[in-house]
């Protein structure tokens, strides 16, 4: 995973952009919780990464998750809070699509 199609998807240092994937993403997100996009979710999660330009640092890489990383932590705490698979659509698996 590049840290510049997480850029391109729209989410940048200065914030979500307007008309992106990133902007369409957060609207579905929003809707389907009732109106907010939730601390830790792939919107959220996303943009942390984006501003920091740290997914490929964080273990998401173009040959999956890094063993050991936090990419992994995170698909590890998913999976557990799902009773043992990462949800489609969850978190984890948005981030490593993009």
């Amino acid at each position: 995973m590049s840290d510049r199609n997480v850029h391109k998807a729209g989410f940048t240092s200065s914030g979500i952009a307007g008309g992106s994937r990133a902007s369409s993403m957060m609207s579905q997100e929003a809707k389907s919780s009732g109106g907010g996009v939730r601390s830790g979710g792939p919107t959220a999660t996303l943009q942390e990464f984006g501003a920091r330009s740290s997914t490929h640092s964080s273990g998401f890489t173009s040959s999956g998750i890094s063993g050991g990383s936090r990419a992994s932590h995170m698909m590890s705490e998913e999976a557990r809070s799902h009773g043992g698979g990462t949800p489609r659509g969850g978190t984890t698996s948005t981030v490593q699509s993009v």
